[in-house]
């Protein structure tokens, strides 16, 4: 079922950020601090992002004595709604009024 409702502006800059390199894995700790969310904010965020199909998350075994970590980016169906909501954004710009010159 496809969802009406605009993607908040929490979930925009995390698709962005994730958009900026979408090729590269990245840490769910970089992506909070680069976007300016904390933790409770954020792994709701990429949760239902991934259960949505619009991202992939994958483990990173850590080193010896260090748990393992979460990495996630874009799949292509997140790519194309990054690229949907830019095509919206600036649908909804409202237009730059046009300044006629004066002669003199």
């Amino acid at each position: 079922m496809k969802r009406n409702r605009s993607p908040s502006p929490q979930v925009v800059r995390v698709m962005h950020a994730l958009a900026a390199e979408p090729s590269r894995w990245r840490y769910g700790y970089d992506l909070g601090a680069e976007v300016d969310l904390k933790s409770g904010s954020l792994y709701p965020i990429l949760v239902r992002l991934a259960d949505r199909g619009l991202l992939e998350a994958t483990w990173e075994p850590g080193p010896p004595g260090k748990p393992a970590r979460h990495l996630y980016r874009l799949t292509a169906a997140g790519l194309d709604q990054v690229a949907q909501l830019a095509t919206e954004a600036v649908a909804q710009r409202p237009p730059v009024p046009h300044r006629r010159w004066k002669e003199a």
